[in-house]
């Protein structure tokens, strides 16, 4: 009867190869996850100056309107102020909806990418791990 052979314990050459191929592929994988967070991120950060935009364009409108409003308001030859006085109040409603939903969209936004951050604190809690037990 024979004894089924153990397999060969890899020599520290091989044990160095794959432990670089292994980096690599770790480092390429986090750098991937941090481009893919940064993308979002910036997304979001695009968005959120965009309604901060919109809200500057509306304002600057609304400001418009209401020197319309004062000049016709003065004039007093029309009731047409009272209409260029509700399109004031409706543009700066608008500005200030939009500049909310810009300030909303940057109160969540945070340049760290934390997933990866997470990610790269594990991975080195674990090689420190495995060294530990390695040399334990």
């Amino acid at each position: 009867m024979t004894q089924p052979q153990r397999p060969a314990e890899p020599s520290t050459p091989e044990l160095m190869t794959q432990l670089s191929e292994q980096t690599s592929r770790l480092v390429r994988d986090e750098l991937k996850l941090a481009r893919a967070e940064l993308t979002a991120k910036t997304k979001q950060g695009g968005m959120g100056a965009g309604y901060f935009g919109a809200g500057g364009i509306l304002a600057w409108f609304g400001f418009a309107a209401l020197v319309t409003t004062a000049i016709l308001a003065l004039a007093l030859v029309l009731p047409a102020w009272g209409a260029a006085l509700i399109v004031t109040v409706v543009l700066f409603v608008a500005a200030g909806v939009a500049a909310l939903l810009g300030k909303k969209k940057f109160e969540n936004l945070t340049p760290t990418p934390e997933r990866t951050k997470d990610n790269v604190h594990r991975d080195v809690e674990e090689v420190k791990e495995h060294s530990r037990h390695d040399h334990a």
